[in-house]
């Protein structure tokens, strides 16, 4: 066993330890098969709920989406998400000589399934924001792929924005039924379709908690 691996396996203890990391597959079973996994986005620790929420058998194949600036800062992050996550980094910045979904397209290319958070950015509003257009994009170009939409549950309050230190709290990832591509779907109806099959997957008593908040 590497070192990447066992620090993979130890990750995925500590984020059970902390969050219970509870995977409900609602409308669709774990399969390994290429999929992209789109979720509300709250928490740098979002990803990371995902991943150990997967069968141990397809973290391997399922890369999550990284941003650079931020990733690549530090030595051990850059390690940890390149040789324990194998994640894909993005730009936050689009550029005139590199489209920001071009490492996604690469990896999708190469048969690897994604997490994405359409948002583009973490919010702390409860519900997500709208969706940006990559997930449209992506669905376009691969319209193989399974978009599997999933709503994490608690994870703000384990690491909210602007926090370091993690609090043990009980966090369950929900993934739903598989969301595609109509022939000729307009753009904009697309995305506040998948952003819908999202917000479907949040739990009653959180629903409560957002219309109370």
């Amino acid at each position: 066993m590497t070192r990447a691996d066992a620090m993979g396996l130890l990750l995925a203890f500590i984020a059970r330890l902390i969050t219970g990391a509870q995977g409900h597959w609602k409308g669709c079973p774990p399969k390994a098969e290429q999929r992209i996994y789109f979720a509300n986005h709250q928490s740098h620790l979002d990803w990371v709920l995902i991943w150990a929420a997967l069968p141990r058998e397809l973290r391997a194949s399922t890369r999550p989406i990284a941003a650079r600036d931020y990733w690549t800062a530090g030595r051990f992050k850059h390690w940890i998400t390149r040789e324990v996550f194998n994640a894909v980094y993005v730009s936050r910045q689009r550029t005139d000589d590199q489209d920001p979904l071009e490492p996604l397209v690469e990896a999708l290319r190469n048969g690897d399934s994604l997490v994405i958070f359409p948002e583009g950015t973490r919010s702390n509003k409860g519900l997500p924001q709208p969706f940006k257009s990559g997930l449209y994009h992506l669905a376009q170009q691969f319209p193989q792929v399974q978009l599997i939409p999933a709503w994490i549950d608690n994870v703000q309050r384990v690491m909210p924005k602007g926090e370091v230190v993690p609090v043990p709290i009980l966090c369950t990832v929900t993934f739903g039924t598989p969301v595609a591509l109509g022939e000729g779907e307009d753009k904009r109806d697309f995305l506040a379709r998948a952003r819908a099959a999202v917000v479907a997957l949040q739990p009653v008593e959180s629903q409560l908690q957002t219309s109370a908040g």
